[in-house]
């Protein structure tokens, strides 16, 4: 006898568990089942286990199908474009180019303010610096280094713990200030990030941390490897991408029809916005050339394509804000069937986009603020030169960010009634044919009727994912 908690709605609760429907009776202390007594303190009786109807099974089986294509395409976009480490090395840039630099750790001990000599008057002021060198052939050892103020510029003090390059030649070795550590505030951070994920998201939020983690091994070992062999950027970023949203969408959220529902959602969105994304890339002959960092690829990899560099980054960075919209979907008509188990599929599809249309209005906001913000430099900039809006908007290094945004926006408003269409449709295909329309989700005790609006509430805030309305004490 387990004792529970429970708000039940009717006298049995049917819960898909597997291939199995579980049906549980609740009781009052006293052995008599009361089904709609509120808060119900009792004990678990019986369970009683019937198979799956043929519906919700054939419905399973129709999304498996469904999502196949997808899984083989992913791993036949893996198998074909994963790196060559041969390749690779053959491109790598001529040493020349490459950093003849070594990273050393250091601390700094003097700072000593100077008169600048030869200096414009753009410099506040000249500093020597001294280093404590912690690291290679000069260990234990200290130099020199010459700083100085100004915008821009490092504020260093005594106590600092930076970084200085090495560098050696046929004229000596000679030291630089290269930049700060930061590798115990960011472990910290670290930390603090997973036990705050973790003691909110229990279960969950370690799934999500170890999708995270899944992601970022495919961006390292796959999506930038094969950029710099040379392979197609769009082709690279859609693959990872999707491999990417099969390790967090099932890790985070469990493999299940809502989960595959959200995916499919996801994946036809995604194709939207990597369509739009090559068509106004190319019509308004973006390049990709505008920042240094494209000029520095162009001099050490020029094997890489700049404007598919543009096309990938588009399409990588839709990735998270769609996971985001698509699961909230799915779930959000998994809560209407549950708590509504009579409403159609019209209905649910009309109820999740009313949620939906507040979701997006929310998201594309996010969206355009987080470019912006990125941007934000660039802005201030072409504010101080003075130059019309329209020019601003249509220059090259602006018209890039406008695109990412807009083609990223248009895809995010597209996968709201892909993701709630699609939901509606599997809620509906699921329900037992022979109980009056009734979804599996539902009670198999014999009522239909809807839930009062304060259960209502509490299903709808509830754990979507758990199959039982209680919990065990």
């Amino acid at each position: 006898m387990l004792p529970i908690c429970a708000s039940p709605v009717s006298p049995a609760l049917t819960v898909i568990d597997g291939s199995l429907a579980t049906t549980l009776r609740f009781t009052d202390q006293s052995g008599v089942e009361n089904p709609r007594a509120g808060s119900v303190r009792g004990t678990i009786t019986g369970v009683k286990r019937t198979p799956v109807t043929p519906s919700a099974a054939l419905t399973n089986r129709l999304l498996a199908l469904a999502v196949l294509p997808v899984i083989v395409a992913t791993v036949t976009g893996l198998i074909v474009l994963w790196p060559d480490a041969g390749q690779r090395a053959r491109t790598l840039p001529p040493e020349e180019l490459a950093s003849q630099a070594q990273l050393i750790d250091g601390v700094v001990t003097a700072d000593e303010a100077l008169p600048c000599e030869d200096q414009p008057d753009s410099v506040g002021g000249c500093r020597v610096v001294t280093v404590r060198i912690d690291g290679g052939p000069e260990k234990g050892a200290t130099t020199e280094l010459q700083l100085f103020d100004g915008a821009g510029q490092p504020k260093v003090t005594v106590g600092d713990k930076v970084i200085i390059g090495r560098v050696a030649d046929t004229t000596g070795v000679s030291y630089y200030f290269s930049d700060f550590q930061r590798r115990v505030p960011m472990a910290l951070l670290a930390i603090v990030f997973v036990v705050v994920v973790a003691a909110v998201g229990r279960l969950r939020g370690l799934t999500a941390i170890v999708g995270v983690a899944a992601t970022f091994a495919i961006l390292v070992w796959f999506v930038v490897p094969a950029l710099l062999d040379g392979r197609d950027p769009l082709a690279v970023a859609i693959v990872g991408s999707s491999a990417a949203m099969f390790a967090v969408l099932y890790l985070s959220h469990g493999i299940s029809a809502k989960t595959t529902a959200a995916l499919l959602g996801t994946v036809a969105s995604l194709a939207l916005t990597g369509v739009l994304a090559s068509v106004f890339v190319r019509s308004a002959r973006l390049f990709n050339l505008g920042g240094d960092e494209a000029a520095l690829l162009q001099l050490t990899a020029a094997q890489v394509n700049l404007q598919g560099l543009l096309l990938g980054g588009i399409i990588i960075g839709s990735l998270g804000v769609l996971n985001d919209v698509t699961v909230t979907q799915s779930s959000t008509v998994w809560a209407l069937a549950r708590v509504n188990p009579g409403a159609s599929c019209r209905s649910l599809y009309r109820s999740g986009m009313r949620v939906g249309r507040d979701h997006i209005a929310s998201t594309v906001d996010t969206l355009v603020l987080a470019y912006a913000g990125a941007s934000m430099p660039l802005l201030l900039l072409f504010t101080l030169a003075r130059r019309p809006g329209l020019e601003v908007v249509t220059g090259s290094l602006v018209a890039e960010e406008v695109v990412r945004t807009m083609v990223g926006g248009i895809g995010l408003v597209a996968s709201v009634p892909i993701t709630t269409g699609l939901a509606a449709l599997v809620v509906s295909r699921s329900r037992s044919k022979g109980s009056g329309g009734a979804s599996s989700l539902e009670s198999e005790a014999g009522t239909s009727a809807k839930a009062a609006p304060e259960q209502e509430l509490d299903a709808l805030l509830g754990d979507l994912d758990d199959p039982h309305l209680g919990h065990s004490h």
